[in-house]
């Protein structure tokens, strides 16, 4: 089964803007994520309206089904984040529960992270 990758569209651009011109943050976001992720198999991207993180801004969740979920936010919507989680993705995709051990994690996504929710 593949890795999901749920990026949050309505999020800010940043904490104190919605919009950056006339997309928000998370939609910014998902166009990166979706560019980099394309045609890899392992993962599948979907945008999602309001994952409740509104504190922060361009909030992901990463999830496969048995495997732990990992809720990460407050990146710029930028590329060079979109390939920091991709390639997380990618990594948790690979870990049998889900878990990767921190010095696998890129740099891009570390200091990142706001929830792991157990597997069901």
């Amino acid at each position: 089964m593949p890795t999901t990758i749920f990026v949050c569209d309505t999020c800010k651009y940043s904490a104190e803007e919605k919009f950056h011109g006339e997309k928000t943050g998370g939609e910014m976001l998902a166009e990166h994520v979706e560019s980099v992720a394309e045609g890899q198999d392992d993962l599948i991207v979907k945008r999602v309206s309001c994952t409740m993180g509104c504190e922060r801004h361009c909030n992901v969740s990463v999830t496969a089904p048995g495997k732990l979920t990992y809720v990460i936010g407050k990146f710029t919507p930028d590329r060079e984040a979109a390939e920091a989680i991709v390639e997380y993705a990618h990594l948790h995709h690979a870990a049998e529960t889900g878990q990767v051990p921190f010095k696998q994690w890129p740099q891009g996504v570390k200091g990142h992270f706001v929830a792991r929710i157990p597997a069901p």
